[in-house]
């Protein structure tokens, strides 16, 4: 047997054992693509289009020797697993996954980027993924139900911004009569339900404007006109600004007491890496004092008034006074309400702020 063939031999048997058991959905099982990553150099380290088609000719053999088989028959791209009875296992294909696992891993939990852990396993095509029946993201606030958009407009929109492309649309600004307007994207952003085009107006040079795309009552894309792009223009620069209020603000020193649910919350989840906190001293009405360094913006504003009696902000002076100007503009419009059990955010009482916020 020559050198080469026994070499063969033995990297079809190393490709058979990567492969997942028969019967194997195919959702759990490899593609060529994926098996090049996990068989390495049995492949070889030179062209890509080489050892792609050394692989699709393993593949063709060992499916007409009938030791593997197509999960997916006719599907593109087709993914494998073995035929038949095997009780072995694909110790090389489970290595590579607790492998792909522990880099996602390692790279998200360090940087409290959990999310991106979420949002990899949940979309992942070539490594570890769990459907939408095993992971669901749920928000911590109340979400309004999203806008109703035209689906037209949503199209004309989506081309003109994928394309360098004007938009020609009707629009109706609040409070005014629809008017038309050429508009030149500069971005897209989904602020809660609403989304909002960033876009140049006719021929201005300046500044970049917010359009809700649910005011759009017509919209067209100019395939012949290309869009104006904005001078320096930049989305993350934009948003830091505020320019859909969740901009980066003032930066302040924040000082809290905290009470209630609150005090588990920002002690296991702080408003920013530095924060610190210490327990209140004896005969305090709050558990915990917290301080941190963080940006003032609307989002800061109506975190804090949703967490109603369980925060008192003590600094910085100005905060303080616009959480308590609201508070007694909430308390002008309810006023005292007779029989309600009042304590915690907003006349929640302790019973259902428990029940809302129990972890």
């Amino acid at each position: 047997m020559s050198a080469t063939h026994d070499t063969r031999i033995k990297r079809l048997d190393r490709l058979v054992a990567v492969l997942p058991a028969a019967g194997t959905g195919k959702e759990h099982c490899p593609d060529g693509q994926r098996l090049l990553a996990v068989l390495g150099e049995d492949y070889g380290t030179g062209d890509e289009k080489a050892r792609r088609r050394t692989l699709q000719l393993d593949l063709k053999d060992l499916v007409e020797e009938g030791r593997i088989e197509a999960a997916n028959p006719g599907g593109k791209p087709r993914h494998y697993r073995r035929a038949g009875a095997d009780p072995e296992d694909a110790p090389l294909l489970w290595q590579y996954t607790l492998q792909q696992i522990q880099d996602l891993v390692a790279d998200a939990v360090p940087n409290r980027q959990l999310n991106r852990v979420w949002e990899r396993l949940l979309a992942e095509d070539m490594g570890p993924r769990l459907e939408r029946d095993r992971l669901r993201i749920v928000p911590d606030t109340l979400r309004l139900q999203p806008v109703e958009l035209d689906e037209a407009v949503l199209m004309a929109v989506i081309t003109a911004l994928a394309n360098g492309l004007a938009l020609e649309v009707r629009y109706r600004s609040a409070g005014k009569a629809p008017a038309p307007a050429r508009l030149h994207p500069q971005a897209l952003v989904q602020r809660g339900p609403i989304p909002y085009l960033l876009a140049l107006k006719n021929h201005e040079e300046a500044p970049v404007r917010l359009y809700a795309l649910h005011r759009m009552l017509r919209a067209t894309a100019l395939v012949k006109v290309s869009a104006r792009q904005a001078e320096d223009f930049d989305l993350d620069a934009a948003l830091t600004e505020g320019v859909i209020d969740f901009g980066q603000g003032d930066w302040i020193d924040l000082e809290l007491r905290v009470r209630g649910y609150l005090t588990e919350v920002l002690t296991v989840c702080p408003l920013e890496p530095d924060q610190r906190w210490t327990d209140e001293p004896d005969g305090s009405d709050f558990d915990i004092r917290v301080w941190a360094t963080l940006p003032s913006t609307g989002q800061l504003l109506r975190w804090l008034l949703g967490a109603g009696a369980n925060v008192e902000v003590v600094a910085p002076l100005e905060l303080r006074q616009t959480v308590a100007m609201q508070a007694a503009k909430v308390v002008g419009i309810y006023g005292t309400v007779p029989g309600a059990a009042v304590s915690g955010a907003a006349g929640v009482s302790e019973a259902s702020e428990a029940k809302l916020h129990r972890s």
